[in-house]
């Protein structure tokens, strides 16, 4: 049969990935897809890399649009990140007639509405499996596997920066800036690692996963980011005395009125499976009302574990590339007509519990105050730690995790707690998830 002729934008970490794996498993593939699949073209700017990868098998072109304009080419794989120049490379591919695969949840995420509209006009299809979570087929799952349930909340370590920084924060009592530095020196961080730290990366991922759990549209720009900067290894080492691991979690969760979307460092029980994922893997925990839990654990980055979900997406469209459109799978799960406007709801409108830190003069009838502002505002306490202060001193840590409240209680409360005069300085808040 006929091979199908993929065009490959940009062949780096997993250009080159995409390259090795479909050159080496291409028996295996060509049986799974029912035909061969061949990168025919390559477009990127460093000639020399594209052609020492492709061993001259390829055609290689500087220009990208040039690619994605040749009537020759069935899929183009984008490859290139950003939001710009990945944007219209992948939107003339669709004007085109050409599907797309792609690992880019930056631009999915800001810009995924009007990509698949361009697609779902064109009778194309737009592939991302490798968008979130490298190597684990979350989406895959999500958008058939779970297709009998009605989902009710996803929870995902789903950035291996931030994931192997905290594991060593934790292991070995180093400050953030330390254990940045060393992720930086084994490649774990980029030079910049801003979009990882700042929880940026994580919620580009959270919002795909959020739009094809719940039918809704993409809408990065009304999630909650929050980081792991500000984060210090004394709350991690008392997270631990109480039972809990601090992650930094991507968190989407269906409420009555609307859709909780958000991304932070979070309070997870030690027993549970996701909260003893180390290093840097990946890990998302979905609940269906059916199913129940279901726990997808691998490796979220790198060559290989990209290329998987890439290839996987080639061998889904190319045994569809002859199907109706409209008998595809949709690509936010949910048909194009039934998206549901659900709205994504502020901050200060999530429920969940905190962990609360206050360094407090050690004065009687402190506690007192403290536990009743929490009372005032409806907050119930579920555990507390007070630690005895120190030879000579006259301040110590007092640590509540309350059950659940609204956050916008949680706001006042810790705003009258600062107030008081026994409390020095600012509260520590760190929002804690049970996940059961």
């Amino acid at each position: 049969m006929k091979p199908i002729n993929v065009g490959l934008l940009g062949i780096g970490t997993v250009g080159g990935g995409t390259w090795t794996v479909l050159a080496r498993n291409a028996e295996e593939i060509t049986r799974r897809a029912g035909r061969p699949i061949l990168i025919t073209a390559v477009a990127d700017r460093n000639v020399e890399l594209a052609q020492k990868v492709t061993g001259g098998t390829a055609r290689i072109t500087t220009d990208a649009f040039e690619l994605v304009k040749d009537p020759e080419i069935d899929i183009v794989v984008e490859l290139i990140g950003g939001y710009t120049i990945a944007k219209d490379l992948v939107l003339t591919a669709i004007e085109n007639g050409k599907h797309v695969v792609t690992a880019n949840k930056a631009l999915l995420a800001v810009h995924g509405t009007e990509i698949f509209a361009a697609a779902q006009k064109k009778g194309v299809m737009v592939a991302f499996e490798a968008a979130v979570a490298g190597g684990i087929p979350i989406i895959k799952a999500l958008r058939e596997g779970l297709s009998a349930n009605r989902i009710q909340w996803i929870a995902g370590i789903i950035n291996g920066t931030t994931n192997f920084i905290l594991s060593e924060m934790r292991d070995k009592g180093l400050p953030f800036a330390d254990v940045l530095k060393e992720a930086q020196a084994l490649g774990y961080a980029e030079a910049d690692p801003t979009f990882d730290i700042e929880g940026v990366d994580a919620a580009h991922k959270a919002t795909i996963m959020s739009a094809i759990a719940f039918g809704i549209p993409v809408q990065f720009d009304k999630a909650y980011v929050e980081g792991i900067t500000k984060l210090e290894a004394t709350d991690i080492k008392y997270a631990e005395q109480l039972g809990y691991r601090i992650k930094l979690l991507g968190i989407a969760k269906r409420r009555e009125h609307g859709v909780e979307l958000r991304v932070h460092p979070t309070l997870i029980p030690a027993k549970r499976l996701i909260a003893n994922v180390e290093g840097a893997m990946n890990a998302v925990l979905v609940q269906g009302d059916a199913v129940g839990a279901t726990l997808y654990y691998g490796k979220g980055a790198g060559a290989e574990p990209t290329a998987s979900a890439v290839i996987a997406d080639l061998v889904d469209v190319t045994r569809l590339h002859t199907a109706d459109p409209g008998n595809r799978v949709p690509h936010l799960a949910f048909q194009a007509d039934q998206l549901a406007d659900l709205p994504l709801l502020p901050i200060e409108q999530i429920e969940t519990a905190y962990y609360l830190r206050m360094r407090v003069e050690d004065k009687p009838g402190v506690l007192a105050d403290i536990t009743r502002i929490l009372a005032d505002n409806a907050i119930s306490i579920d555990a507390m730690l007070q630690k005895e202060p120190g030879e000579g001193e006259a301040q110590t840590d007092i640590i509540i995790l309350t059950h659940r409240t609204i956050e916008g209680q949680a706001n006042k409360a810790i705003t009258n707690i600062e107030s008081l005069p026994t409390v020095v300085g600012a509260v520590k808040r760190i929002r804690l998830e049970e996940l059961n």
